[in-house]
């Protein structure tokens, strides 16, 4: 699996970065909701998030642009559990917007299960984190309790780190425990990290180094090519 990720409301024209990366080759996408303080999120994306926020963007404005446009792939939103718990309704909202899937990174697995009980009645998996230095008995629920996928990080730290050979052990451990899909994130920025992860994982996801080429400046088209390249290496 190929997904990228794209903050939303990062510019005007920005659902038209997820209809080229649906044509190029995505399986499904990561769509980050802006907050003001994400602490997960490496430099390129805090940047990302912090540009929307100046452009006025809100979760209602997101989701109205994502239910007006139809990509034909899963969609699956991305934000703090301060965003989720100041909206009730939520996940009954992502699922009105047509966003199949959740990944909240800071909500404490102890503390989950209300939001994965609302998530579960509005149809939307939501999704949990594992790291390379969660213990063995904690991996084994947080793999239990994923929905959909589970997101295994490749290095401690935030997005935008280098990839690191422990997510491929971390993928590796999980994969041993779930006939779920195992996800590989944070640092994979190149073919070659790509492929390397898919070695251990079913798929990767790819967000620092598209982001700064939108920060950049670069065009929907453009972000589609690169996103074919990833495509291609993977299917080599």
């Amino acid at each position: 699996m190929l997904v990228p990720y794209l903050t939303g409301g990062i510019s005007e024209n920005w659902t038209d970065y997820l209809r080229e990366y649906a044509r190029n080759g995505a399986d499904a996408i990561e769509i980050g909701l802006p907050f003001s303080d994400p602490i997960l999120d490496g430099p390129t994306i805090q940047d990302a998030s912090d540009r929307a926020l100046r452009r006025g963007v809100t979760v209602r404005s997101v989701l109205d642009e994502v239910a007006a446009v139809d990509v034909g792939i899963p969609l699956i939103a991305m934000t703090y559990y301060n965003l989720v718990i100041s909206r009730p309704s939520f996940c009954a909202e992502l699922a009105a917007a047509g966003i199949s899937g959740l990944i909240v990174p800071d909500v404490p697995i102890d503390e989950a299960a209300p939001l994965a009980a609302a998530a579960e009645a509005a149809g939307v998996e939501l999704t949990l984190l594992a790291a390379p230095a969660t213990p063995t008995d904690r991996l084994a629920e947080i793999v239990g309790r994923s929905r959909g996928f589970v997101y295994a990080v490749s290095v401690m730290g935030t997005t935008g780190t280098e990839f690191a050979a422990s997510g491929g052990r971390l993928a590796t451990e999980v994969r041993r425990l779930t006939d779920r899909p195992v996800l590989l994130a944070f640092g994979i920025s190149t073919h070659e990290h790509a492929v390397a992860a898919a070695e251990s994982a079913d798929g990767v996801v790819i967000g620092a180094t598209l982001m700064r080429r939108i920060l950049d400046g670069e065009s929907p088209e453009q972000l589609g090519a690169v996103l074919a390249g990833f495509r291609k290496a993977l299917d080599a």
